[in-house]
C-alpha cells in the first residue's frame, strides 16, 4: 500500500488501512449503560463544580482570588489524573475494570465531601451574620474528599468515551458511521444528567480491546532506540524496517500501522543493525517495530490540535469562576421576593448543549454534507475550528456585559450596593454561546483524538485530550493571580 493511501481527505491518518478480522461488538445495545455511567459521573462533577467557588468563599471564608484559584486548580487536577487512569487501562487493567475500580474511589470521595458539608463537627460553624469559621481539620477533610473525586475522575473520564467507541467496528461501514454519531450522543448524555441504575457497569460486557502493556514504555523505547542509532541511515526501501511477521502487531488485539514518511528520524528505531542480528532475541530498547514507531508519530501529530484546546478550556473554565462572581453582583430576583443563586445560570450552558446536539446531528450534518461531501458534514478539525470561533463571540459578549456593569456602577455610584439593578439574566447569552461552542469543539476534539489514536493507545489519547482542560484551568489560575498582583 502506498504511503499516501493511508491519509484521508482532511490530512488525518486512516488506521483502517490494515483492518483486523471483524470483531464482535456491543454496538448501540451496550451504549445506554456506558452513556449512563458517564452521565452519573458528570452529574456529580458539575453538581460540585458549579457552586464550588461560592462554597469556598462563604462556607470556608476564602477570598475571591483564593477561591477562584482553588476551583481552577481542582478542575485542572480532574483533567490531569486521566493520564494515570489511561496508563492503567491501556497497560494493565483494561477500560472496564479501570472504570469500575475508580468509580469506587469516586463514590468514597463524594461521601466524604457530603459529610464535610453536612455532618456536625465537620461542617464549619457560622455566626448570625453568616460569616463562617472553618477549622483546619474541617478544611482538610473537605479538600481530601474533593481530591479523591479528582482521582476517581481520572479513571473514569479517559476510558468511558473510548470504551463506548470500541463498541463499533471500524471494518464495518454501518458501525463506523454509528460511531461518529455516538460521540454526539455521548456529549449529549453528559449534559442531560439523568441517573440510570446504580449497577450499570455490571451489565456491560468485558472490553473488546485488551490491555497491551504500557504505551508510555513503548514510546520511551522508540525515543531511546532512535537516539542510540542517530548515526544509522534509514534504508530507502521501507520494507526493510523491522516489523513482526504476525498479522497483528506485537500488542495483542491491535492492528499494525503502515509506515509514514513524516518524522523520519524515529524510523531509525526500526532499522536492524548487525548488533541486533548478533544478539538473536530482540531488545526493545534497541530495536522497535514500525507499528511502535508510528504510535509515537501519531501522538506527536496530535500535539498541535491538543494545544488549541487549551485556549478553549480557559474560556470554558470562566463559567465556574468569574461568571459566577460577576453574577453575584447583579440582581438575582426572578420575582419580587424570589432569588436564584448566581451559579444556577450554568443551567443555560447545559440547556444550550442539549439544544444544539440534536440540531447538529440531525440538521447541520445533513445540510453541511450536501456541500462538503464529508460523511460527518465537517471534518473533525473543521468542527473544532468552528467551535473556537464561536467561543470568541462568547467572551466578547461576556466582556461587553462587564463593561456595561462597571459603567453603571460608576455612573450611579453603586459601589456600596451588594446587587446592582441589572438583571442576572443578561448573562444568559454568554452561557448559551459557550454551550454552542462546546458542541463543536469538545465533541470534535473527543472524536478526533479517538480516531487518530492507535488501537493500544486510545485511553492514553483520550486522556491527552482531557489535559487541555487541565492546562486551561491552570492557565486561568495564572491569569487570575497576575491580575490580582496588578490590582495590589
Amino acid at each position: 500500500m502506498a504511503e499516501e493511501d493511508i491519509y484521508t481527505k482532511d490530512g488525518t491518518i486512516d488506521f483502517r488501512s490494515n483492518p483486523a478480522v471483524k470483531k464482535e461488538t456491543g454496538t448501540w445495545k451496550a451504549c445506554p449503560y456506558i452513556l449512563g455511567n458517564e452521565c452519573c459521573e458528570r452529574l456529580a462533577y458539575y453538581g460540585i463544580n458549579t457552586n464550588l467557588v461560592n462554597y469556598l468563599k462563604f462556607q470556608l471564608n476564602q477570598r475571591n482570588v483564593v477561591a477562584i484559584n482553588n476551583v481552577t486548580n481542582w478542575s485542572g487536577t480532574c483533567y490531569v489524573t486521566p493520564l494515570l487512569g489511561a496508563f492503567l487501562a491501556d497497560a494493565y487493567l483494561g477500560r472496564y475494570w479501570t472504570i469500575a475500580g475508580f468509580s469506587i474511589i469516586y463514590v468514597f470521595g463524594m461521601t466524604l465531601l457530603t459529610l464535610s458539608a453536612s455532618a456536625h463537627g465537620l461542617k464549619p460553624l457560622c455566626d448570625g451574620q453568616n460569616v463562617c469559621y472553618p477549622t483546619g481539620l474541617q478544611t482538610a477533610v473537605f479538600f481530601v474528599g474533593l481530591y479523591l473525586i479528582a482521582l476517581g475522575t481520572g479513571g473514569i473520564k479517559p476510558c468511558v468515551s473510548s470504551f463506548g467507541a470500541d463498541q463499533f467496528d471500524d471494518s464495518d461501514e454501518t458501525e463506523r458511521k454509528s460511531k461518529s454519531s455516538f460521540f454526539n450522543w455521548f456529549y449529549f448524555s453528559i449534559n442531560i444528567g439523568a441517573l440510570l441504575a446504580s449497577s450499570v457497569l455490571v451489565w456491560v460486557q468485558p472490553t473488546n480491546q485488551k490491555p497491551g502493556g504500557s504505551p508510555l514504555t513503548r514510546i520511551c523505547q522508540v525515543i531511546v532506540a532512535s537516539l542510540r542509532k542517530f548515526q544509522v541511515e534509514v534504508p530507502a526501501d521501507k520494507c526493510l524496517l523491522y516489523e513482526t511477521a504476525d498479522s497483528e502487531s506485537a500488542v495483542t488485539g491491535s492492528r499494525k500501522l503502515d509506515h509514514t514518511k513524516h518524522l523520519s528520524f524515529f524510523d531509525k528505531a526500526a532499522v536492524e543493525t548487525h548488533i541486533d542480528a548478533i544478539k538473536g532475541s530482540v531488545d526493545s530498547w534497541r530495536l522497535c517495530t514500525v507499528t511502535q514507531v508510528e504510535e509515537l508519530k501519531s501522538i506527536i501529530r496530535l500535539l498541535p490540535i491538543w494545544a488549541t484546546g487549551i485556549v478553549f478550556s480557559a474560556v470554558y473554565s470562566q463559567m465556574g469562576t468569574l461568571f459566577v462572581l460577576q453574577g453575584n453582583t447583579m440582581d438575582l430576583h426572578i420575582t419580587g421576593s424570589f432569588q436564584i443563586p448566581s451559579a444556577s445560570l450554568s443551567l443555560f450552558d447545559t440547556i444550550s448543549v442539549i439544544f444544539w446536539v440534536p440540531i447538529y446531528d440531525r440538521l447541520i450534518v445533513p445540510f453541511a454534507r450536501k456541500f462538503t461531501g464529508h460523511k460527518s458534514g465537517f471534518t473533525q478539525l473543521q468542527r473544532i475550528a468552528i467551535g473556537l470561533v464561536i467561543s470568541i463571540f462568547a467572551m466578547l459578549v461576556a466582556g461587553t456585559l462587564e463593561l456595561l456593569r462597571l459603567r453603571m456602577v460608576r455612573e450611579h455610584n453603586y459601589y456600596e450596593l451588594k446587587h446592582i439593578p441589572m438583571s442576572i439574566f443578561w448573562q444568559v447569552p454568554q452561557y448559551f454561546i459557550i454551550g454552542c461552542a462546546e458542541v463543536f469543539t469538545f465533541i470534535g476534539q473527543l472524536e478526533f483524538f479517538y480516531e487518530q489514536a492507535p488501537d493500544a493507545m486510545r485511553s492514553l489519547c483520550s486522556a491527552l485530550s482531557l489535559t487541555t482542560a487541565a492546562l486551561g484551568n491552570y492557565l486561568s489560575t495564572l491569569a487570575c493571580q497576575r491580575c490580582y498582583r496588578c490590582e495590589h
